[in-house]
């Protein structure tokens, strides 16, 4: 099935993203956090993909097993850094071949950061927009495209007039809908939405969240991505650093937080980054369960069809 379809179903989609473990017991403590995450019913579950195409063969499996085995709707991430027209061809009968209707395309990071290896690509890989207009116009398999937006701007990007019109071109050459980098305040979110409407992307564009159960880690992701942490999440934060449990609750409540005003407010849903975890996950959804009455992903509050900025 493909997302556009339940999107058609469900004001609002409750999904999770997870990656492919790396290690034997990696993969043991993923079997038992998925397991506990997939009993809550997701409209849909992404899968990763490394840098350079590094995780493919993992990638693909895990959306296999996803897809067949467990029976859920299943997007596989793919970029494109290093990726020749050949293998991406290749790469998307497997895909289609396996019975996946859901991609997210992205560029991708050169391995290491490396930018030297990644550009130019001499198949004309060079964005996401390119890998985008390929996959839509693939005749083998009719994909439903998921594409990255970024509500404080591609850490690349000159501003964000220019990451806005990166956005359009991946609109314009195919992607159905956009999920949004993390971000931890959601002034962004509705303003990046007034921005993109400006702009003419008339696309779903659901936030991404992640609970900030590790601070340390937390602030590593937002150096690397570009994404702010806002000085009220610092100030209640920093001083419990070394506390484990205090910044679990700590890190639980902000969320809550920030997802109940998402939903309040008529944001499509919510995009979990789950790190392959669960509890932060579980605790989180269960709380917007019971306040906003999900009942099998299907939102029970009154919807607004436009957006506010706030």
């Amino acid at each position: 099935m493909k997302i556009t379809d339940i999107f058609k179903k469900q004001d609002r989609t409750f999904s999770f993203e997870f990656f492919p473990p790396k290690t034997y017991l990696g993969a043991v403590k993923f079997g038992i956090n998925a397991g506990q995450l997939i009993k809550l019913d997701p409209s849909f579950v992404t899968v990763t993909y490394g840098a350079g195409g590094n995780t493919r063969d993992n990638t693909f499996d895990l959306v296999k097993l996803f897809h067949e085995d467990l029976g859920f709707v299943c997007m596989a991430h793919y970029t494109c850094i290093n990726a020749t027209e050949e293998k991406v061809a290749n790469d998307m009968r497997t895909l289609g071949d396996m019975g996946i209707d859901n991609v997210m395309l992205i560029r991708g990071d050169p391995p290491k950061g490396d930018h030297s290896k990644a550009f130019p690509n001499s198949d004309g890989f060079n964005y996401g927009s390119d890998l985008v207009k390929f996959v839509k116009n693939y005749e083998k398999h009719d994909f439903c495209i998921g594409a990255g937006a970024y509500p404080e701007t591609h850490i690349e990007a000159s501003s964000m007039e220019e990451d806005l019109e990166n956005l359009k071109r991946k609109v314009d050459n195919g992607a159905d809908f956009l999920v949004t980098q993390m971000y931890f305040h959601n002034r962004y979110y509705w303003e990046f939405l007034n921005q993109t409407e400006k702009k003419g992307i008339d696309v779903r564009i659901i936030p991404g969240i992640i609970p900030i159960t590790n601070f340390k880690q937390i602030k590593k992701f937002a150096d690397m991505t570009g994404a702010n942490i806002p000085d009220f999440i610092r100030k209640r934060m920093e001083p419990h650093q070394d506390n484990p449990d205090a910044i679990y609750q700590i890190g639980l409540e902000l969320a809550i937080e920030q997802s109940y005003d998402l939903l309040d407010n008529g944001a499509p849903g919510i995009h979990f980054y789950t790190l392959n975890k669960s509890r932060a996950a579980i605790d989180l959804y269960e709380a917007l369960a019971d306040e906003f009455k999900i009942v099998k992903n299907k939102y029970k509050k009154s919807f607004r069809p436009h957006l506010p900025v706030k």
